[in-house]
């Protein structure tokens, strides 16, 4: 009876180590992102810029992004916060997704620009064969887990 209890309890330690341990490794280990005045300077010289809300049907207390989202044809600019999490990418889309199952449905027909490995802003180079003129809208997808963690319609 009592290796039952104890395979109980130290199961359960383990589980939450390891459920921490995923929440905390990126943050402990997210480079240092740039700094204000170069996020923003770089954000002024976008094409087009929209909002990151928490409010939209896929985000949740664990998965969502707030902020500003600035894109120029050789830049994509973010000024705000990303919930911390493990392997987001940055996809541009030919239409607005809100949810998990929406972006899924597109995701073949999307470009990932690349890693999101900052969420206290960020500046992502567009790879010189992604035109951002081919899509609409930009997504912050966790890649390890398939989660959506937020959106924003960047022209119509």
């Amino acid at each position: 009876m009592r290796w039952i209890l104890r395979l109980v309890t130290h199961g359960t330690a383990l589980a939450l180590g390891v459920a921490l341990g995923i929440y905390l490794l990126p943050i402990l280990t997210e480079p240092e992102g740039p700094d204000p005045l170069r996020l923003t300077q770089a954000a002024a010289q976008a094409r087009y810029s929209s909002d990151f809300s928490r409010d939209l049907a896929g985000s949740d207390f664990l998965h969502w992004g707030e902020g500003s989202i600035s894109l120029s044809p050789t830049q994509i600019t973010h000024i705000g916060a990303l919930a911390p999490g493990p392997d987001y990418r940055l996809y541009l889309t030919p239409e607005l997704v809100t949810t998990e199952a929406e972006f899924l449905a597109i995701k073949s027909q999307s470009a990932q620009v690349g890693e999101v490995k900052m969420f206290s802003g960020f500046i992502l180079d567009v790879p010189p064969e992604i035109n951002i003129e081919d899509y609409t809208s930009v997504v912050i997808w966790c890649e390890a887990f398939g989660k959506f963690i937020t959106a924003a319609q960047y022209r119509a």
